[in-house]
C-alpha cells in the first residue's frame, strides 16, 4: 500500500513547497509564510503546508481562516519553537 505521508521531514516539507534547499524553507518559515514542524517533532504537517500556502497566495476564504484563538495558538507555538532553537 503507498499511502501518501502526511509527516514530512524538513527536506520533504522544501520540497513539497517549491523551495529548493531547506535552508530556502527555513527563510520561508522565518517569513511566516508556511509553520514550523509539529510540537515535539521534526515533521511538518502537509496540511498545514497546504493551509499556509492557501492563505499566503490568497486562496483562502474569509470562513476558512483562523479564528483569533487559532491565530494566537500558532503564534505561541512559533514563539516557543524560535525560544528553544
Amino acid at each position: 500500500m503507498n499511502a501518501i505521508k502526511r509527516g514530512l521531514t524538513k527536506q520533504e516539507a522544501a520540497e513539497y513547497c517549491g523551495c529548493s534547499t531547506p535552508g530556502a524553507f527555513d527563510q520561508w518559515r522565518s517569513k511566516g509564510i508556511v509553520p514550523g514542524p509539529i510540537p515535539g517533532t521534526a515533521r511538518w504537517d502537509r496540511k498545514a503546508l497546504d493551509a499556509a500556502l492557501d492563505r499566503a497566495s490568497g486562496l483562502m476564504t474569509k470562513s476558512e481562516e483562523l479564528t483569533p484563538y487559532q491565530r494566537w495558538k500558532v503564534e505561541n507555538a512559533q514563539k516557543a519553537e524560535a525560544s528553544n532553537a
